[in-house]
């Protein structure tokens, strides 16, 4: 990642955490570089085994804590994943997810949906969403072709 990107993004967060009232510390930095550099839906533990190498001493309840704030930030969004992982997904604009119920991979899936009108369903339903996001289950190509 260049260093302007890397300013960029450092930037970002503080204002964020400043806004909140939250002090920035440099595992709350790192964390949120490894997030951005990656296109790829993490667990909390793929994200403490990266950072680890730049900041030894993290541990995994601080990388929980991290993650949980930056979604309340709106830096990262959780992906439920089949077998009950959790994954963290540093693209944060409503956008869908295929989850293959076999092996838990998880891929964006870019296609036009009316998000406009399923927030107004859940709306006339007395429901307040945060987001949404559809998710659709099933084989990926790997696991269709062993099955």
């Amino acid at each position: 990642m260049s260093s302007s990107r890397t300013e960029t993004i450092d930037r970002d967060l503080v204002e964020r955490l400043r806004a909140r009232g939250q002090r920035v510390t440099s595992q709350r930095l790192v964390i949120n570089r490894m997030l951005q550099a990656r296109d790829a839906h993490v667990t909390a533990e793929e994200v403490l085994t990266s950072v680890s190498q730049t900041l030894p001493g993290t541990s995994l309840p601080t990388v929980y804590a991290t993650l949980e704030l930056f979604e309340q930030l709106g830096l990262v969004r959780s992906v439920a994943a089949g077998g009950g992982a959790l994954l963290f997904d540093s693209r944060t604009v409503d956008h869908n997810h295929l989850v293959c119920r076999s092996c838990g991979a998880v891929q964006d899936l870019d296609v036009p949906v009316d998000f406009d009108a399923v927030l107004a369903g859940a709306r006339d339903k007395d429901f307040t969403p945060d987001h949404v996001s559809l998710v659709v289950e099933g084989l990926c190509a790997d696991c269709s072709a062993a099955a």
